[in-house]
Formats: C-alpha cells, structure tokens, sequence
C-alpha cells in the first residue's frame, strides 16, 4: 500500500475470491533456497526499502516470489536489504553491477531511485513493485486495483459486525492507501443498501477525503494504538489499518477496550506469517506480490517472454488480489455472506459493480 495508484479499467472475468494456492498466499520470507530443477541462465534481483526481508509486509512477500524463482525455476538471485533511504542508489547499483537480467526494487519509496538507475542503464531492466515509471520503457511497474478486494472486506465486516459500525486508518494521505478504505468505505455501505441496516464507518469518508492517518508507516506505533482505540470508543468492533504492521497496536487497544473487536490485515495473508494474531484476523485483503514476482521471473527465464514495461495490475479477475481465507473464523462468517461475497467478486470482475463508488 505504500505506492502511488494510477486508474486502470476493469478487466472482466471470473475467479473465485478466496482462491488460495501456496504461491498465491505465501507471505513469509523463505530462508536461502536451494534450485530443484536444473539452473538457468537467468538473474533474478531484488531491493528491499527500509523494511527488512521479515516483514510481514513488502519486502517479504517479494524476497518469497524471488526464493520460489530460485528453487522451482532454477534462476540465480541477488539481493540487497536498504537499511536506510541512504542505501536505495548504492544497493541498485551493486544489482546493476551484478549483472542482474532484472532487478525489482521495493515500495513508493524507491520510485525516485530506481527510475533514475533505470534511465541511467537503458538497457538493463526493472522493476518497481506499487510504484510507477517516469517514461522509462525499461522500468516496469507491479500494481494493484486495491479497491476490488477491500469492497469485499467492507461488505464483510459490515455483515460480521455487531454493533454495525467499521473502522479503517492509514499511514498516510496517498492513494495506494486510500484505495483501500475507498474500497472498504463502499463496501461497507453495500451491505447498509442490501440489507437495510445502517451501517457507520469510522476513519474514512471518501467524499470529503478526511479520515484517520498516522502520518507514517512506523510499525505498531504509539499513534496507531491510539487511533485504534479511539475507534474501539466510537464503537467499531471491526477494523482494518492500512499502514503496514499495525496488528500489535491494534491487538493491544483490543485487549485494553476489553471489547469484542477483530482485525482485517493488508498485504498478505497475515492469519499465516502472524499466527498469535489469527484469533483476531476475520480476514486479510492481500497484495499478492508473490505470486506477480515468481511469474515475471518465469515469463522471462523459462517462457522467453520479452520484457515489457507495460504495467502488471493485480486484480480479483487474475488472483493478484483477494481475500484470505478466514482460518478461525470460517465457522463465523455466515454461508449467505460467503455466497454474496462470491456474487459480489463475479459482479465487480464482470464490471457491474464500481468499487470506487
């Protein structure tokens, strides 16, 4: 979520919304992996931001997809953790000198960086994940209509709720992460229209473009417990932070509420890479990074697919996202709300329904 989101049109199709293959859902960072088939000629690279390859988040999910590339495929990799902003230039430079066939750089905040490594060396190729390319065709950027998945989480946790009021909070002002409680915000308020049951949502008013905000993507910060709280007080038994690992805040403003409130996590499926918050976890709205990374990999290593820079968008059509399956809370969420989650997928795939209204 930490990316700038550029409008793309629906694609149409089917898919079922809690589609969950080991490539699709795997969010841990896997330790050095070994090839199982026979090595290719190919360098697959990677950049994290400032977060490390274990967090939960990003960088993970990326390290993943390029692990799965080694071992499944038999590509050589490289990669460089940034251990500060500093970091960004010289560790896509070390990539570049690497000899890497391609090199995926992190997050929104290494758009600056690896556009200008990617208009420095024109004929080595990149890619940006929940980033953007300023007119280099040798820059390609991985991105997400996050809107999709989080309407199905909004119309979810307003038919899970009790007391019929939901509550969402960023980390900050942009639109990879505002598309998330848009999303959650109107789906919410789908539920409000089927069932005619006045449903409030906290931290988000989409048409004033006012809500909650840390104002950074600090992990489990004081801030976000604070924010979190004050929601659990107004009432919302169901949130969704939108600001990276904020599980641990919100968990603890849960335990201190005293109240019966659950958690909807970002990016992946958190219930897996964070099993002590899976009592908690109604779902998770992922960024299946993983599974955009492993399959750039082979297009160009094994299917001698020529790189593009046209931009990979995950949508609910081809799996880049979706809803977790709900683990703990498969018993909890009624069959009538599972099938309408289904319609609703269909509906949004088939471009009946705007997720963004």
């Amino acid at each position: 979520m930490r990316g700038k989101t550029v409008k793309i049109s629906r694609i149409s199709g089917v898919v079922a919304f809690v589609a969950a293959t080991g490539l699709a859902l795997s969010g841990c960072a896997a330790p050095a992996a070994t090839p199982t088939v026979t090595p290719v000629d190919f360098k697959a690279c990677a950049v994290s931001d400032e977060g490390s390859w274990n967090d939960k988040s990003f960088n993970e999910s990326v390290y993943t997809g390029l692990m799965q590339a080694k071992t499944e495929l038999g590509v050589e990799t490289a990669d460089a953790e940034s251990a500060s902003a500093e970091a960004f230039e010289p560790n896509l430079q070390q990539m570049i000198d690497a000899g890497c066939d391609l090199t995926i750089a992190v997050g929104f905040n290494l758009v600056a960086s690896v556009n200008a490594a990617a208009k420095a060396n024109p004929e080595v190729h990149f890619v940006t994940v929940d980033g953007w390319s300023e007119g280099n065709a040798n820059l390609k950027p991985i991105q997400y209509d996050m809107t999709q998945s989080s309407f199905l989480a909004g119309y979810l946790a307003a038919a899970y709720s009790k007391t019929h009021v939901v509550g969402t909070y960023g980390g900050m002002q942009i639109d990879s992460v505002t598309a998330f409680m848009t999303g959650f915000y109107n789906g919410a308020k789908k539920y409000e229209a089927d069932s005619g049951v006045a449903t409030k949502v906290v931290g988000w008013d989409p048409a004033k473009s006012k809500g909650d905000f840390m104002g950074d993507f600090a992990p489990n910060s004081a801030v976000s417990k604070t924010i979190a709280a004050t929601q659990i007080k107004n009432g919302a038994d169901v949130i969704m932070p939108v600001a990276g690992e904020q599980l641990g805040a919100l968990s603890e403003a849960i335990k201190a509420s005293g109240k019966d409130v659950v958690m909807i996590g970002v990016d992946s499926d958190r219930a897996v890479n964070s099993p002590e918050y899976a009592p908690l976890l109604l779902t998770s709205v992922e960024k299946r990074m993983t599974k955009a990374v492993y399959d750039i990999i082979k297009a160009l290593a094994i299917d001698g697919a020529e790189f593009s820079g046209d931009a990979y968008l995950g949508t609910l059509e081809n799996t880049g996202t979706g809803l977790s399956p709900f683990h703990d809370f498969d018993d909890k969420v009624s069959a009538e709300t599972k099938a309408k989650l289904e319609e609703l997928t269909a509906a949004i795939i088939a471009g009946e329904i705007d997720p963004t209204k």
